[in-house]
């Protein structure tokens, strides 16, 4: 099974309806959806949840009003003033450290595992498809996405599925880095501007320093001529694969508001050069 990642430095640059429209063009495959921060995959896909799972990860103080005799050792010692006079944990203000457990000597205090979001496994009109949401304000979303990677390979390896097409978090944090886990290459799409240029070189370091090859897709590449030109000398300087240029066109709108790919509407350049990536890709 071969893993396609598809990043972007920042949001908004196309990823999404790329890795979309690459979901409806490639064989054989299940599609993840790795951006638990801002999922959005799932809204052109319109999966039919056939498993539902909750996520917990890190964990939040609580008092037991039985054992807790108010000493105020645990007021005092909590450094981020998340326990009230009234020894209320404020559950925005524990940082799960553990400290005022360690300190009650009356076991009062004990930590409880977050439910920070909730992850599932659906099937599409092209495959099975995993994809998560976390919770607003919730950490460890880069512990949610290696979750749902492998709940993915899973279902590749039990299917005999040949491709895994990641639609990846914007940016180069600890998303970003579980999601390269176990890629085979990785699809930087960005945009013909300073920030896009900087955007990409940024990513395709992050993906160069764990031994992910990549090549690169300028999306609306008609809007600046000259950036395009730059993103186009810096792949070249860095033997970076520039495998695509879509240019802008009112297909994708079309196809978004329908809530559909751009493969399947009718036919655009758009459409066209993504066929042609694909099978660059390949």
């Amino acid at each position: 099974m071969e893993q396609i990642v598809i990043l972007s430095g920042k949001g908004g640059t196309g990823k999404t309806v790329i890795s979309a429209a690459l979901a409806a063009l490639a064989p054989n495959k299940v599609m993840v959806d790795c951006d638990v921060d801002a999922a959005d995959l799932h809204l052109l896909l319109h999966p039919q949840v056939r498993e539902r799972r909750e996520f917990r990860s890190g964990v939040t103080a609580v008092i037991d009003e039985k054992l807790c005799v108010k000493c105020r050792k645990c007021i005092l010692a909590c450094r981020f003033g998340a326990i009230s006079d009234d020894f209320k944990v404020k559950d925005v203000s524990c940082e799960g450290c553990g400290l005022c457990g360690h300190i009650c000597p009356y076991g009062a205090v004990r930590m409880e595992e977050n439910l920070s979001g909730e992850w599932f496994i659906s099937e599409t009109r092209y495959g099975p498809f995993v994809h998560a949401r976390l919770g607003v304000a919730q950490e460890n979303s880069g512990k949610l996405v290696a979750k749902i990677k492998e709940a993915a390979k899973e279902i590749a390896e039990a299917r005999s599925l040949d491709y895994m097409i990641v639609d990846g978090p914007p940016g180069i944090g600890c998303p970003v880095i579980a999601s390269l886990s176990g890629a085979d290459k990785a699809l930087i799409v960005t945009e013909p501007t300073l920030s896009g240029l900087h955007d990409a070189q940024r990513v395709a370091e992050a993906a160069g320093h764990f031994k992910v090859p990549v090549c690169l897709v300028i999306n609306k590449y008609d809007l600046n001529q000259a950036m395009t030109e730059k993103i186009g000398s810096f792949c070249k300087e860095r033997g970076i694969p520039l495998i695509g240029r879509i240019a802008f066109d009112k297909a994708v709108v079309e196809a978004l508001v329908a809530g559909k790919t751009v493969i399947e509407v009718p036919p655009s350049q758009a459409a066209d050069e993504i066929m042609k990536i694909w099978q660059r890709l390949k």
